[in-house]
């Protein structure tokens, strides 16, 4: 019986995989063509089995040579020689390990250099169209010797164009980073210290064209992993709706999606339901992985991402999306952000929760203030979030701690200060997540869902009246996008000659929509 996978290779007829049909039939198209490229995304993005579905479509006409650097001897890169022989040993054993012909062709002791080895490649290469894929390439422990060697596979690829010698028809690498982004990773490990007027990206692969398909997971093709499982379990899910549902949460991010799937069928008495996939993310808030201990040990290595983050999830600060800026290539390359209307976001619900989950823990505004459990239980009962008597309470909680404290603090914190109050609240139940932008551009803070219901909550700080009027522009239009007929509005006044503690309260139709109304002055 096949099951969802989440580590290491999907096997079709073992795994209930997405329809990636459309995806591998243009890579194969670029294999035809003769390009050189790579395949650079974050961990557990579906990398090594694109190429072993790449592997097994292209026609028999060409001869496929799919290794991994991942479990390679560091000694292969110690030298030259070293790398050459490797190389070689690890193309001859794939043909070994799948019983192929050809093994005995890559078995060649003389080939000690990179001048031998292209002579060798010359020769072997000759009238073949052989492909080599290279899965894990960033896991090398000497990265100098290997970007030596794609030096020597770029000067054969342009003597091949000019008609001059033979070589690899196409070569695919796969790995985290792109191999421009190689010196990027030996900087953040500390084995390369740039010089003076060194540049940050100094590549040899400067022939590879870029790789422009999308990996994440469309909502059809979420379908069609969901259609695999129904037509095996005959579950009557409505499997439009639930590819919908997975696709928000995790922007096909392809671990996520096969996680909320996994725990759905494993954990969740198989509640196919857009109930269960809230569920199974709610579980997902919390549980340790090797990817999101990855992501977290990238953030505390790397300060500047960190502040990056930081503001990305509960500062106030947008970041136009600039390659340039390290923080941001890092955030890329790990799979943590994405390009999203010229801007920097967060790629997907779940990261962003437990990315703003990890601030709020780190700085747990509430460590030294215990929420009385009959207050939590008055607002959060078992089907209903009273959201009114919550802001209320937030309000008056806060004003009693912080009307103290300084004003510059509390307008860099209080989305922080919000978020930390509303855990303890929802926390087992419920869940959060920072909606990146509405249509026009303008973000709304936090959704809440709690059983059933969803809450739109937006955040701002007082900036006069008329901006104040904007804001309900702004959520009525959120919540006509969503079919939505109550929101809220809270609002963080930081002027002197209102710095009082009752916060002032009132429901107002707006263009026929609630907004409950809320101003805390501090």
């Amino acid at each position: 019986m096949r099951k969802f996978n989440v580590t290491g290779l999907c096997i079709p007829g073992k795994h209930y995989m997405a329809d990636t049909s459309e995806k591998i039939c243009q890579i194969m198209a670029m294999v035809e063509q003769g390009d050189y490229f790579t395949i650079n995304r974050g961990r557990q993005y579906g990398k090594t089995t694109t190429l072993s579905l790449l592997e097994k479509g292209l026609p028999k006409e060409y001869t496929i040579i799919k290794v991994s650097f991942e479990g390679v001897s560091d000694s292969m890169f110690d030298t030259e020689a070293d790398f050459c022989k490797g190389l070689l040993n690890v193309c001859s054993e794939y043909f070994t390990e799948r019983d192929l012909p050809g093994s005995e062709v890559w078995v060649d002791g003389s080939v000690t250099t990179f001048d031998l080895l292209s002579a060798f490649l010359s020769r072997t290469c000759k009238d073949k169209k052989i492909v080599l894929m290279i899965d894990e390439v960033d896991k090398t422990s000497n990265n100098f010797i290997f970007l030596k060697f794609l030096g020597m596979l770029r000067d054969k690829y342009l003597k091949r164009n000019d008609g001059a010698g033979a070589t690899f028809l196409s070569v695919i690498l796969a790995g985290v980073y792109d191999i421009k982004n190689l010196k990027l990773k030996m900087i953040q490990s500390g084995t390369h210290q740039l010089q003076d007027g060194e540049k940050r990206i100094n590549s040899p692969w400067n022939i590879a064209i870029d790789f422009k398909i999308d990996m994440s997971l469309n909502e059809k093709e979420i379908a069609s992993m969901l259609t695999e499982y129904e037509n095996d379990h005959k579950t009557g899910m409505d499997i439009e709706a639930i590819s919908k549902e997975i696709r928000a949460y995790t922007n096909g991010y392809p671990y996520l999606v096969s996680r909320i799937c996994q725990y759905i069928e494993n954990d969740l008495d198989k509640n196919w339901t857009l109930q269960g996939v809230q569920n199974a993310v709610k579980e997902m808030l919390f549980e340790q992985s090797t990817l999101f201990d990855d992501i977290f040990k990238n953030i505390e290595s790397n300060p500047d991402l960190k502040d990056l983050l930081r503001e990305l999830t509960v500062g106030n600060r947008a970041y136009s999306y600039n390659i340039d800026n390290q923080a941001i290539q890092l955030a890329a390359i790990y799979g943590i952000v994405e390009k999203r209307d010229r801007l920097v976001a967060i790629h997907n619900r779940i990261f962003e929760v437990r990315i703003t989950n990890y601030f709020a823990t780190e700085k747990d505004m509430l460590k030294n203030r215990i929420i009385p459990s009959s207050l939590i239980n008055l607002v959060a009962g078992k089907e209903k979030f009273d959201m009114p008597l919550f802001l209320e309470k937030f309000a008056n909680h806060y004003y009693e701690i912080y009307h103290n404290k300084d004003i510059d603090f509390l307008e860099r914190e209080c989305r922080l200060l919000f978020i930390t109050y509303l855990r303890p609240y929802i926390n087992g139940t419920g869940f959060y997540h920072l909606e990146s932008e509405t249509r026009d551009g303008e973000r709304t803070d936090v959704i809440i869902d709690y059983n059933s219901e969803q809450f739109v909550v937006e955040l701002k700080l007082w900036y006069g009246y008329v901006a104040h009027e904007d804001a309900f522009e702004q959520i009525a239009g959120y919540l006509d996008s969503k079919n939505k007929d109550t929101g809220y509005l809270l609002t963080f006044d930081f002027r002197k000659e209102q710095n009082v503690g009752k916060p002032q309260v009132k429901w107002v139709e707006h263009k026929g929509k609630k907004i409950f109304d809320i101003i805390v002055g501090f």
